[in-house]
C-alpha cells in the first residue's frame, strides 16, 4: 500500500501546484476545466497502462508511448512546483512577520499568490515541455553527421586516408517513420566510406521488430573492405520474461542471423584480416562487455592469432569495456569503436563550450572520442532511441572516422 501511497501524494502535491499556478494566470472557467479534463485523462491513461502493461513483455511503441508522455506532463509541473512552493514558504514566512509585529491587512493570513510569479514559473515550465516535445517530434531523427581524423604513427601505408562509418544502437523496435530512417540510409551512403561498422543493439528485444527494417538497412551500400558489426545488450533478450529458455535462445539466433540478412558480418568473440594493396589490419569484435550489463564479450578469444605489432581496431558495444580492460591491455588497440550510452538521448553540446548529460556521472566515455596513451575509444551517440521516445541535445549520430599515417598535431 505505502508504494503507491507515496506515487500518489507526489502526483497530487504537483497536480495542486500546477493547477494553482494556471488558476493565477488564467481566468476563464472553459480554460480551466479543459485543462482539469486533460490532465486528469492524462492521469487515468497512464495509470492504466503502468497498472496493465506486462513489464517482462520488452520496450514497444506503447510504453514508448506512455513514457513520453508521463515525462512531457510531470516534468514541467515538476518545475511548477517547485517555484510555487517557494513562493509558498516566503507567504508563510512573510504571514507569521506580520502576524507578530502586527502588520496583518485584511482577513488573511496568507499574503495573496502573486500573479508574476506564477507567470515566470509557466514561462520556465514551458521550457522542458517544448524541449521534450522537440525531442519526442523532431529531435529523435535529426540525424548528425559527425566526423573525425585520427593520426597513427604505425598505420600502415595503404591504410592512410581509409574511413570509417559507424552507426550503433539501431533500436529498430522504436522507429515509427519509415522515411526518416531511409533518409538516414542515404546519409550513411552518401559518405562513401572504405568500411561501414555496426556497434549492436539492432532490436530492444525481439528479432520481429527488425522485420520491417530489414530492406531498409540492406540498402547500406556494400563498400570496398566490407560490412561488420556485433552484438550489444539488448541483442541477448536479458529484459523479457521468456517461457522458457528455448524461446530465448531461438530469439537470440534469429537477433544473430538478422546482421546476414542485412549483409553485415557477425563478429562473436573473433577478428578478421582486412586486406589493402600490400598492407593490413585486423579489425576485432568482442560480444557484449559491459561493468553493468551481460559480460559475453572476451577479448583473448577474439583476438587469437592477432599480433601485438597489427594495427588494430576493435568493435565492444559498451564502452565502459574500454575503461576496464581495453586501455590497459598490452596487446594495444589502437582504435575501440562503442556506442550504448545513446548520451542519455538528453543534454548539452554546444561545440568548444560544453558538453553535459546526466549520463557522464555513471560512464566516463560517454559521447565522442577519448585518448589514453596513444590509445583511442570513439563513443557513438546511437541511431535510434529507447525508453524516452526522443531526443533533446543529444541527436542520433553517423560517424565518420578518417584514419591517417602520421603524429597527432593537437
Amino acid at each position: 500500500m505505502l508504494r503507491w501511497l507515496i506515487p500518489l501524494l507526489l502526483i497530487s502535491l504537483l497536480e495542486f501546484y500546477s493547477f494553482q499556478a494556471v488558476k493565477t494566470v488564467v481566468k476563464s472557467k472553459w480554460v480551466l476545466g479543459i485543462y482539469l479534463l486533460v490532465s486528469v485523462g492524462v492521469i487515468v491513461y497512464i495509470t492504466y497502462f503502468f497498472l496493465t502493461h506486462d513489464r517482462g513483455s520488452g520496450q514497444n511503441k506503447q510504453s514508448l508511448f506512455a513514457i513520453g508522455l508521463f515525462l512531457i506532463t510531470f516534468v514541467p509541473k515538476i518545475f511548477l512546483t517547485l517555484i510555487l512552493l517557494g513562493e509558498d514558504i516566503y507567504r508563510l514566512f512573510s504571514g507569521c512577520l506580520n502576524y507578530f509585529i502586527g502588520n496583518n491587512r485584511g482577513d488573511y493570513f496568507f499574503p495573496q499568490r502573486r500573479r508574476f510569479v506564477s507567470q515566470i514559473a509557466l514561462g520556465l515550465a514551458a521550457v522542458p515541455f517544448g524541449s521534450l516535445l522537440y525531442g519526442m517530434t523532431i529531435g529523435k531523427y535529426n540525424f548528425k553527421v559527425r566526423k573525425q581524423t585520427l593520426f597513427f604513427p604505425d598505420l600502415p601505408p595503404e591504410f592512410d586516408g581509409t574511413t570509417i562509418t559507424q552507426i550503433s544502437d539501431i533500436h529498430s523496435g522504436s522507429f515509427d517513420n519509415p522515411e526518416k530512417i531511409q533518409y538516414a540510409i542515404d546519409l550513411i551512403n552518401e559518405q562513401n566510406s572504405d568500411l561501414v561498422l555496426f556497434t549492436g543493439d539492432i532490436v530492444n528485444t525481439h528479432a520481429k521488430e527488425m522485420h520491417p527494417w530489414i530492406d531498409t538497412f540492406k540498402r547500406i551500400h556494400n563498400p570496398k573492405l566490407g560490412k561488420f558489426s556485433v552484438l550489444g545488450n539488448h541483442d541477448y533478450g536479458e529484459y523479457f520474461d521468456w517461457s522458457s529458455n528455448e524461446e530465448k535462445l531461438a530469439n537470440f539466433n534469429e537477433i544473430k542471423d538478422l546482421h546476414q540478412q542485412i549483409d553485415f558480418d557477425l563478429l562473436l568473440n573473433r577478428n578478421v584480416e582486412i586486406k589493402k594493396g600490400q598492407d593490413s589490419i585486423r579489425l576485432i569484435g568482442v560480444e557484449n562487455w559491459g561493468k553493468h550489463f551481460k559480460k559475453a564479450g572476451d577479448l583473448e578469444l577474439a583476438s587469437k592469432g592477432v599480433k601485438k605489432e597489427d594495427f588494430k581496431i576493435l568493435m565492444s558495444h559498451d564502452p565502459s569495456h574500454w575503461d576496464a580492460e581495453v586501455q590497459h591491455d598490452d596487446n594495444h588497440y589502437h582504435l575501440t569503436l562503442s556506442g550504448h550510452t545513446h548520451g542519455f538521448q538528453f543534454g548539452i553540446e554546444i561545440p568548444g563550450w560544453i558538453k553535459w548529460s546526466p549520463v557522464q556521472y555513471v560512464y566516463k566515455q560517454w559521447a565522442g572520442l577519448y585518448e589514453n596513451v596513444g590509445r583511442y575509444v570513439y563513443v557513438n551517440r546511437g541511431f535510434g532511441f529507447h525508453a524516452y521516445p526522443g531526443r533533446v541535445g543529444i541527436m542520433p549520430e553517423i560517424t565518420v572516422i578518417e584514419l591517417k599515417k602520421g603524429e597527432n598535431v593537437a
